[in-house]
């Protein structure tokens, strides 16, 4: 979660899970971070109460539609035709992925006044995202970003294991320097891991830097940075940049 008070973005809370989110100062930290159905009512009010102030914006790394999702759709054609070549094509949604998730989280933030945007807007809205284009244009790289902890193996297969994690390490450095200097506070609550550290440390790490990647897009998006692919059913946003 980010927020400008007049001098900037500033992060002002980032965690690998929405149980960890709505939890307050308080409670037992999560060890393992698990999926959980997310509540849309309670995370903009815990974002609301986090930031002192309204939410303008959600921003979700998941396929989102107007209508229900069974295949590919125009802007996964449209993403991948613009990104293709450079190796971050969309991976094609079903009925099944995401399925209920995606359509339940849609409508619980139109209920509680953040509908989803496939155009320019004026309010509140509600947008997707898709990390590795935004990856990509944040850090200016003619591919996509080795960046997922679930694939070091096929991104460097003649290397050992733990010349791999090096590896990773090294990029997720990159990211988080990349943006840091468009949010402040971001290399200060992205600590990296250990090169030893446990894959499910590994994880929540990955889930904490996605999530800042949702909100810089957000950030893009309300500063009229960041334009949309697809139809009047569904849009993935990405910043436009250069």
């Amino acid at each position: 979660m980010i927020a400008d008070y007049g001098d900037g973005w500033n992060l002002v809370d980032v965690k690998a899970s929405y149980a960890a989110f709505l939890g307050g100062s308080d409670a037992v930290p999560v060890l393992r971070h698990r999926g959980s159905i997310p509540d849309a009512k309670a995370i903009v009010e815990t974002a609301s109460a986090k930031a002192g102030a309204s939410v303008d914006l959600v921003a979700i790394d998941m396929p989102l539609s107007m209508a229900p999702i069974v295949n590919r759709r125009t802007s996964d054609n449209m993403i991948s035709a613009a990104y293709g070549s450079r190796h971050a094509s969309t991976h094609t949604p079903s009925a099944a992925r995401p399925g209920r998730l995606s359509d339940e989280l849609r409508v619980g933030l139109d209920a509680v006044g953040y509908p989803l945007a496939v155009s320019a807007f004026g309010g509140q809205a509600l947008i997707e995202v898709y990390a590795h284009p935004e990856l990509m244009e944040l850090t200016n790289a003619d591919r996509r970003l080795p960046y997922k902890q679930s694939r070091i193996g096929k991104y460097w297969p003649d290397l050992v294991a733990g010349m791999r994690r090096h590896r990773l390490l090294e990029v997720w450095a990159e990211i988080i320097q990349q943006l840091d200097a468009e949010i402040k506070g971001v290399a200060a609550a992205l600590s990296l891991p250990s090169v030893d550290a446990r894959v499910y440390e590994l994880k929540a790490f990955e889930y904490a830097l996605d999530a800042v990647v949702c909100a810089w897009v957000g950030a893009c998006a309300l500063d009229g940075k960041a334009k949309p692919f697809g139809d009047r059913e569904s849009a993935i946003w990405v910043p436009a940049l250069r």
